[in-house]
């Protein structure tokens, strides 16, 4: 009895104190962040949101709160933006105010408010513009660098050829085709598909994403103030991490030893020119920590988002092999056999623009967007939203929002055909995100998809070694990011 009591009165004075609390965050924050669950003192919305199921969780709480409502990561509050109108009412109409960066917690120790992905203010203005001069300079979005995916594309498919029609794991086939292209602009020269090094580097960064969706990451993320004290899991991207920027800081003081500014061979050697330049302007972001990290951001992203969304793909086309057919038909009448395509072609081929589109959309590869943040107190939707406040836009509610898609749930290139079979835009589509955050690779890895796709459908069929409806396309973790399952299928010559 005498237990029974003292855990009574524990409840009792809980429930007072919860009380207390709750009524005195509603009086500070009357008219100021948008409604939400009660949180509980320490660890906020605990009990309605699971690490494992974090997007889960969030779209379940905005069917009984609506499209824009608050959170708290423990003590942190966090205003979550779901479906098209309301992400585009913050990242596109009030796009300056929306335009700050959080770092997530599992991410921060590397990158500490560094590169041009997690930077703020006037160091972020000042590397996104660098960086956009020098990824076009390098044939972004032109010709030249057309040339280079369609030739790596050429090597893919001698990969892909050597495999004699055996199953296989295409995992790292496509990873080390993709990252080459980035390397030609940042590295200025691609890997042999065996070097070693390239490998283990491929498998560090499939890891790192991997490891950043999974529960004990989403978990960290959201209760760092109390799990930071503690040893976990989150320490292993932070190690992963470490050895990839050990990589490129190799590659910078190679550069650096073979430097000549007259003849700049790829990023690096611009970033050096324009070290030099700004070397005695005291508000200059060219240093050398900008410069690893600016680095290890356009390596790290010009890689895995591509060769996952081309997984996704390939496992779609497998599963939904009507949708491979209608492809295969197409990229046969427009293009044929005997020459490789270009991006001319994609306007004469709206049902292989609107398959792509649907994998990107269906694949749904970064569901949360990276976290944004509020950079002056901002008046949205009747609330006012104080300074520095995490923004949360849900990218996936927009991606299968059904007032924008007509079939929102289901894989289905339809999505961006009209009744005429013309291909048709869709302004909710942003698996790039949208506003002045948008991914800066979005042209490159735009024309990686549809070059490495018609490519490789060109000169085989993919099929898999199971039935199509037997197919699994659930992702293997689902957090940071959507991480596509491993699978085997057979590459045939058609």
């Amino acid at each position: 009895m005498e237990l029974a009591g003292a855990v009574t009165f524990f409840l009792v004075i809980y429930v007072f104190c919860l009380a207390i609390i709750t009524a005195k965050r509603k009086l500070s924050q009357k008219g100021r962040l948008p409604p939400g669950p009660i949180p509980l003192p320490l660890i906020g919305n605990f009990l309605q949101i699971k690490s494992s199921e974090t997007v889960k969780s969030l779209l379940k709480l905005s069917e009984k709160y609506g499209p824009v409502f608050t959170v708290y990561f423990g003590t942190r509050p966090v205003v979550v933006l779901c479906g098209h109108q309301a992400v585009k009412e913050a990242l596109i109409d009030k796009a300056d105010e929306f335009s700050g960066r959080i770092t997530n917690p599992t991410l921060e120790r590397t990158f500490d408010g560094y590169g041009v992905v997690f930077a703020n203010g006037e160091r972020w203005k000042q590397l996104r513009r660098f960086s956009l001069t020098v990824l076009r300079d390098f044939g972004m979005g032109k010709k030249s660098i057309q040339e280079r995916i369609q030739e790596e594309a050429q090597f893919l498919l001698e990969e892909f050829r050597k495999t004699k029609e055996k199953p296989f794991d295409p995992t790292y086939f496509l990873s080390r085709a993709v990252s080459n292209v980035i390397c030609s602009i940042v590295f200025g020269d691609r890997f042999d598909y065996e070097d070693k090094e390239f490998q283990s580097l491929m498998e560090m960064m499939n890891n790192s994403f991997r490891e950043a969706s999974t529960a004990w990451a989403q978990l960290y993320d959201m209760y760092v103030n109390i799990l930071k004290y503690f040893p976990g899991p989150h320490t292993k991207i932070y190690d992963i991490l470490e050895d990839m920027k050990s990589f490129i800081a190799k590659k910078i003081q190679k550069n650096k030893e073979t430097f000549d500014p007259d003849f700049p061979r790829d990023f690096i050697d611009c970033f050096l020119i324009q070290m030099e330049k700004e070397k005695d302007k005291l508000s200059s972001e060219f240093n050398d920590t900008n410069l690893l990290i600016t680095t290890l951001n356009l390596f790290f992203a010009g890689t895995e988002t591509v060769s996952s969304t081309l997984r996704y793909g390939f496992l779609f086309l497998m599963k939904y092999p009507e949708v491979q057919a209608k492809m295969h038909e197409e990229i046969d009448r427009v293009i044929g056999r005997n020459r490789a395509p270009n991006i001319e072609d994609r306007t004469q081929m709206p049902y292989t623009d609107a398959a792509i589109h649907e994998v990107q959309r269906f694949s749904d590869l970064i569901p949360m967007d990276l976290t944004h943040m509020v950079i002056r107190d901002t008046e949205f939707r009747g609330y006012m939203i104080p300074k520095g406040t995490e923004i949360y836009p849900m990218l996936t509610s927009a991606l299968h929002d059904p007032t924008m898609f007509k079939r929102p749930f289901a894989f289905s290139p339809e999505n961006f055909l009209d009744e005429n079979g013309r291909f048709k835009k869709n302004e909710a589509f942003v698996p790039f995100s949208s506003g002045k955050r948008i991914c800066a690779g979005e042209a490159l890895a735009r024309m990686e998809l549809f070059l490495f796709f018609t490519t490789v459908l060109q000169s085989f069929e993919l099929k898999p070694l199971i039935p199509p409806e037997d197919i699994d396309t659930t992702p293997q973790e689902s957090g940071f990011a959507n991480i596509p399952p491993f699978y085997q299928l057979s590459i045939v010559a058609r």
